[in-house]
C-alpha cells in the first residue's frame, strides 16, 4: 500500500492542525509520528486511515492499482485509546465477531491468537472484567492480527506492563515486517523500531501566519 498526501491540510474551525503537507507512506516501512500532546498526532493518523476527511488537498491510496477512498477501511486496522472493544462479549466472542469483518493473517485460529497474547486463562471472561492492560492486549490483537496492509497504532503501549511491552514488540516483529506501520507516540519505547519519523512541531512551523490563512 502506498498512501500519498498532496498539498494536504486539516483544520478544526479556524485552527489548522497541518497544512501544505506533501508526504508519502510506503509498504514495508514503519513511521513514527511524534510531538507534544495536542499537536495533532491522532488527527494525522486518522487522516492517513481515511477516518477523517482533509480540509484541503488530496490523499490517494494505491495497492497494485488505485484504491477507492470509500473502501480504504478494508485495508487498514487501528488500535487507539479512543477506540473501544465490545466489553459485554467474552474475548472469544469478540474475536469471532471481529473476524466477520476482517480475516486474520496467516489463517491464525482464534485460540492461537488468544494464546499468543497471553490471555488463555481469561478466554471466557467478559472483556469488561479485564484490567486496562488486558484490554490493551485485546486492542493490539484485533489490529495487528487483522489481514490488512496498513497498521495504525496510537500510543500502543498504554497501560501495558513490561511483559505487555515485550509482547507488543514481538507482535510488530513477527506480523508487521511486510506492512505499512504508523505509530503515534511520545515514548521512544513504542516507536524505536520505526525507520522514519515525522514531528508534528515541524509541520506546525510550516503553517502560514494567522493573517495569511
Amino acid at each position: 500500500m502506498k498512501i500519498r498526501f498532496s498539498n494536504a491540510g486539516k483544520r478544526f474551525n479556524r485552527e489548522w492542525i497541518f497544512r501544505h503537507l506533501n508526504l508519502e507512506f510506503n509498504s514495508n516501512t514503519s513511521y513514527a509520528v511524534t510531538g507534544p500532546n495536542g499537536s495533532g498526532k491522532s488527527t494525522l493518523l486518522q487522516c492517513i486511515g481515511g477516518m477523517l476527511q482533509l480540509s484541503e488537498g488530496n490523499v490517494s491510496y494505491t495497492l497494485d492499482k488505485q484504491v477507492d477512498p470509500e473502501n480504504v477501511f478494508k485495508h487498514v486496522s487501528i488500535a487507539a485509546p479512543y477506540l473501544e472493544v465490545v466489553e459485554e462479549m467474552t474475548l472469544k466472542e469478540f474475536l469471532k465477531f471481529h473476524k466477520q469483518f476482517k480475516s486474520f493473517r496467516q489463517n491464525l485460529a482464534i485460540d492461537q491468537i488468544i494464546e499468543i497474547i497471553g490471555l488463555s486463562s481469561a478466554t471466557e471472561k467478559q472483556i469488561r472484567n479485564y484490567s486496562s492492560g488486558m484490554k490493551q492486549r485485546v486492542k493490539l490483537a484485533q489490529c495487528i492480527f487483522s489481514d490488512t496492509d496498513v497498521v495504525l497504532l496510537d500510543e500502543p503501549c498504554s497501560n501495558l506492563d513490561a511483559a505487555g511491552i515485550q509482547l507488543y514488540h514481538d507482535l510488530i516483529k513477527n506480523y508487521c515486517s511486510d506492512r505499512l506501520v504508523v505509530v503515534c507516540s511520545n515514548d521512544v519505547v513504542e516507536y524505536e523500531f520505526c525507520k522514519e519519523q515525522i514531528n508534528m512541531n515541524e509541520l506546525k512551523n510550516k503553517l502560514p501566519l494567522a493573517g495569511n490563512q
